[in-house]
């Protein structure tokens, strides 16, 4: 990629009052800036732009799911798409490279960057020139893509099947309980973090153990809501974590042991982590995703009444 023009300027927000100048650029998340910024997920030093002038040429954002905590997620990262290539390029990697470096500990690894995308970006072709565009600077940085999801929602007035009775549910006891069944679950995952998990090392018990600290920590509904599915005779068949994070109901995680796959039996947990959230008040919405490539999955949410409204990708560094 050619140089970026040198009248750039690349700097910080210098503070939560230059929300305005960050929102020039758009997005589908801009209307949880201010609030994550009220909650300490975003900082102003962790917000950056590209001007020229007082035009805004791009903008990225990192965010923390615990308050005070260090940058987890590289979420923001728009352009001015109506810059010609390689200018658009050239000007989204110096903003890239350089608000990495101020904002990541040299020697850290870098943050996974994720973003949201139509559900048919392949098939548009405006929509397509600007997700490629991204994925393009991101690669040029030395990213690479670890997997495309499918996101998912449930939308009050769909119907909820009945419990068929195949299953007996009961509240996790605990940690132990729910790792004691999540290790085997990541044994022939099909997600793409889990896979990447223990292909660096980790063992399954290990990746599970990383599931739950860093997937859990900021899920700030009662356990009382999280269920493990038996046989009637006491044998366990997996588990479903209904829960909400800091924007909606969500079914945070499910899975089925090796032993009980091919039966089905996902569809059952599913009923029942949508049983449980649509029980609550007001809910008008649940959410989830699920890899591109974990077809049995996406079919049980699609069974449920799942809508796909949106796709999303992550990419990562390996050094």
């Amino acid at each position: 990629m050619t140089p970026a023009p040198p009248e750039l300027t690349i700097r910080p927000l210098a503070g939560a009052d230059e929300l305005g100048l960050f929102r020039r650029l758009s997005y589908v998340l801009d209307h949880e800036l201010a609030d994550d910024l009220a909650t300490g997920r975003r900082r102003p030093d962790w917000m950056w732009v590209a001007l020229r002038g007082d035009r805004v040429l791009g903008r990225l954002s990192w965010w923390t799911g615990q308050e005070g905590g260090s940058p987890q997620f590289l979420d923001f990262f728009d352009l001015d798409d109506t810059l010609p290539e390689p200018e658009r390029g050239a000007i989204g990697l110096e903003l890239l490279e350089k608000a990495t470096a101020a904002v990541v500990p040299a020697g850290s690894p870098r943050p996974e960057y994720g973003r949201f995308v139509p559900p048919d970006w392949r098939e548009d072709p405006a929509a397509r020139g600007v997700v490629e565009a991204r994925i393009r600077v991101m690669e040029a940085s030395g990213a690479r893509m670890l997997v495309e999801r499918l996101r998912l929602e449930w939308r009050a007035g769909t119907p909820v099947p009945e419990d068929s009775g195949r299953l007996v549910f009961r509240q996790v006891s605990g940690r132990e309980d729910l790792l004691a069944l999540m290790a085997p679950v990541m044994e022939g995952t099909l997600d793409a973090h889990g896979q990447a998990d223990l292909a660096s090392g980790l063992s399954a018990r290990e990746a599970a153990e990383k599931h739950y600290d860093e997937d859990f920590a900021g899920l700030r509904t009662p356990r009382e809501w999280w269920r493990v599915a038996e046989l009637p005779s006491g044998e366990p068949v997996g588990f479903v974590v209904p829960a909400r994070n800091n924007y909606h109901p969500m079914i945070s995680y499910i899975g089925v042991l090796p032993a009980h796959r091919g039966h089905g039996y996902i569809d059952d947990l599913l009923a029942e982590g949508t049983r449980v959230l649509a029980a609550q008040d007001g809910v008008e919405r649940i959410r989830a995703a699920t890899d591109l490539g974990n077809v049995p999955m996406a079919k049980s949410f699609a069974r449920l009444g799942y809508v796909n409204f949106e796709r999303a990708f992550d990419m990562v560094w390996d050094h």
